[in-house]
């Protein structure tokens, strides 16, 4: 009994020594926490009824990609759009729920392939005061608003640093009411939530949108390399089930599924959130 006890248990860690360990083979993480843009609809915006929570199309995303592959992401709101940067940068928060591909952030962050989303960056202009464009060339001269460490593609960031007069703010909504009251020229932002929010805030009216757009660049799933959960397993599986969703076309159902609760939430009253 004591040989068959002994054959047995040798038996066992050798099976372990010869198999991956279940915990290494799953990952070491079963809960993820992301962050994004809150001012970002329909991709990303504060949950009416839960503001510390975001909800929109990348974070449904993300919950279909966490119930693949068996955990639980919490997409979190950690404030403004450079804040949820940062949180990501330094590891407090593991994944960045859409961005930019910049090199800058390579530095700091695992890009997901393929993006899962593309979308057009626009030039915003007071109705009245537009100017003519055609190219970046023709905002040569002129002071524009964008958020702080927001990104327009690599190629326009590295033009405009060169050679156009950008100005910082950490809101969509402080740019553009500067650029109502007459104190920019214009505001750089993405098409689609620019025009959520202005109409949301009432002065869809009062703006326009200059052609062609500056960019059109992927929106992608980043992943902190201070994250405690980052390992080869996590990002082998996110990229493969990535590359499923957009296969199969998920991520514009999403978008446009969001696009209209987005317009329904604008018109419900508003009513008292959550503590």
């Amino acid at each position: 009994m004591l040989e068959r006890g002994l054959l047995k248990s040798l038996l066992l860690l050798l099976g372990a020594a010869l198999l991956p360990g279940l915990s290494a083979a799953a990952g070491k993480c079963e809960r993820l926490v992301a962050t994004g843009n809150p001012e970002y609809p329909p991709y990303l915006w504060r949950d009416p009824q839960n503001p510390q929570q975001l909800i929109g199309a990348n974070a449904d995303l993300l919950q279909h990609l966490g119930k693949e592959l068996g955990l639980v992401i919490d997409v979190i709101y950690t404030g403004p759009w450079s804040r949820a940067q940062e949180e990501v940068r330094t590891g407090r928060v593991d994944l960045l729920a859409g961005a930019f591909l910049t090199l800058p952030r390579l530095d700091v962050m695992d890009y997901v392939h393929p993006a899962f989303s593309f979308t057009p960056s626009v030039i915003w202009v007071r109705k009245g005061a537009e100017f003519p464009y055609a190219s970046w060339a023709d905002l040569h001269g002129r002071t524009g608003d964008t958020l702080v460490n927001n990104s327009f593609g690599q190629q326009f960031d590295a033009y405009a640093k060169a050679n156009l007069t950008l100005e910082g703010v950490s809101s969509l909504t402080q740019a553009l009411q500067k650029l109502l009251l007459g104190r920019t020229d214009y505001v750089l932002y993405e098409r689609f939530p620019g025009l959520a929010l202005a109409e949301t805030l009432g002065i869809e009216d009062e703006l326009l949108v200059l052609d062609p757009p500056i960019s059109s660049e992927g929106l992608y799933l980043t992943l902190s390399h201070n994250s405690a959960c980052n390992d080869p397993w996590l990002r082998g599986q996110l990229a493969r089930k990535m590359t499923e969703s957009v296969a199969a076309g998920l991520p514009e159902t999403l978008l446009q599924h969001n696009l209209l609760r987005w317009k329904e939430q604008q018109l419900q009253p508003a009513s008292v959130p959550n503590p």
